[in-house]
């Protein structure tokens, strides 16, 4: 029997996804709602697949994926809204696949079967750009970002000024223009909102 970790925050959804797998015959071995307890759940006994929730109360449930391929376990995304540039990420990181909670229940028990099985599972409306990305054949705005120049546009993000990225950030005015001049020439954007709408429409602000 496949074993599996659920990974949702939302009790309905939750509910509902552990109701479809046990009505399948997959043995749902621990839920959980947030990044620590998912951590704790999988290092009791690893499970087949973890069904993890990108978006998670305390952070992001993607973050967490390179540490549970590790440990043993295969991981398929669930969430709400998702890029091609998110669903690469998911690939990059090991993950077995990604679904959206727009998915029939059936759709999503027969994604958790063949990810067990060994295979990658992503919807099929990402599949062309995921493959576009990780060949290769598109270049995925932002991936040279620094982790300094990743906390810039999340600031700019936010709609706050030179000024305030320069005291939040603990460095000189100067510094900060820098930063942001740094954004919007990788993300190839003229001002600092069409850097953060193209940062949107990438899933790098997701």
């Amino acid at each position: 029997m496949t074993r599996v970790v659920l990974v949702e925050d939302h009790d309905m959804v939750a509910e509902a996804i552990g109701l479809a797998l046990e009505r399948a015959g997959i043995e749902v071995i621990a839920r959980a709602s947030t990044v620590a307890a998912a951590l704790a759940e999988t290092r009791r006994g690893v499970p087949d697949v973890i069904l993890l929730d990108r978006r998670l109360p305390d952070g992001d449930g993607t973050a967490l994926i390179r540490e549970f391929v590790r440990g043993g376990a295969k991981v398929l995304v669930l969430t709400g809204e998702a890029t091609a540039s998110v669903a690469a990420r998911v690939a990059e990181a090991g993950g077995a696949g990604l679904m959206l909670k727009s998915a029939r229940l059936d759709d999503l028990v027969e994604a958790v079967r063949r990810v067990a099985d060994g295979e990658v599972v992503f919807d099929r409306r990402l599949l062309a750009g995921v493959l576009d990305r990780l060949t290769g054949r598109v270049k995925v705005a932002g991936a040279t970002l620094t982790a300094r120049e990743q906390e810039t546009l999340l600031l700019l993000a936010e709609g706050v000024g030179t000024d305030q990225i320069s005291s939040r950030l603990g460095v000189a005015r100067n510094t900060a223009r820098n930063h942001v001049q740094r954004v919007l020439d990788k993300l190839g954007a003229s001002s600092k909102l069409e850097a953060v709408s193209i940062a949107r429409r990438e899933g790098l602000l997701d």
